[in-house]
């Protein structure tokens, strides 16, 4: 036994979806919907284009690995120093 869905043809559920959404909502609020639609479409792809942009500049782009390696090193072997000159004061 196949479900109502299936028996039907792939045409007729979008004409009932349709007329569900016209009963629904009516024909006066579908152009707000729509409109509404559109525009959260407008400002999610905005958001995102803006989060590409954010990434694509991005500081740590222009830092030289090899400097900031030399800076920790250089760092670290200071707290050394400064650690065992109060061991052996």
């Amino acid at each position: 036994m196949k479900p109502v869905l299936f028996v039907i043809g792939t045409e007729w559920i979008i004409v009932l979806v349709v007329a569900a959404i016209l009963l629904l909502f009516g024909g006066t609020k579908l152009p707000q919907l729509a409109r509404a639609l559109g525009q959260s479409k407008k400002a999610f792809k905005e958001g995102i284009d803006e989060g590409e942009r954010d990434a694509s500049g991005s500081k740590l782009d222009s830092v030289d690995d090899e400097k900031l390696f030399e800076e920790a090193r250089r760092r670290a072997q200071q707290i050394r120093s400064e650690e065992s000159k109060k061991i052996e004061q």
